[in-house]
């Protein structure tokens, strides 16, 4: 059976729930501050989980064999915006896991993303304050949700990333 390629890259990525708040990685820029939800791209045929478990160990150094519970796929957001310095169109397919995690395991998470080249800070904050900030990707409206049971049949599509409703740092 032949794995199927991507026209559009895919970034697999989880919203991490540790207690009463979620995992974020803030990076400083010129612009101002970005928040984003761990995570990357999908290499050419791989499975979207082996891509998510890849990056989260990366990333955070959090292995999933040993989280009781498989993060579930909750959202799906398309992007397709200009880059500073591109002519060409960006385009990402996110695919937004939840994943709760034991308060123990939270407190293992490495406090700065483990393959940055600088030393980019892992933080943890209220999913309502995390609402409020620049998001990569913009899932803030959709954090409110995290209350409520996953909805049926499968993940929702969150409205797409795109240059009337996202801008760059």
């Amino acid at each position: 059976m032949t794995k199927p390629t991507h026209a559009i890259a895919v970034r697999a990525c989880a919203v991490i729930l540790g207690g009463d708040k979620i995992c974020l990685i803030h990076r400083r820029r010129s612009g101002g501050d970005l928040y984003s939800l761990p995570g990357g791209l999908l290499h050419p045929d791989e499975e979207r989980s082996a891509a998510l478990a890849r990056e989260l160990k990366e990333e955070l150094d959090l292995d999933l064999a040993g989280i009781p519970d498989w993060p579930q796929l909750r959202w799906v957001q398309d992007q397709a915006t200009s880059r500073p310095g591109s002519d060409q169109l960006f385009r990402r397919r996110h695919l937004i896991y939840v994943l709760p995690i034991p308060v123990g395991v939270r407190d293992a998470i490495a406090t700065t993303e483990q393959d940055a080249e600088d030393s980019t800070s892992v933080v943890w904050v209220p999913p309502a304050e995390a609402a409020s900030y620049h998001l990569y990707p913009a899932v803030g409206e959709a954090l409110s949700q995290l209350a409520g049971p996953i909805p049926a049949p499968g993940p929702a599509m969150l409205p797409a990333i795109t240059d009337m409703t996202y801008s760059w740092r």
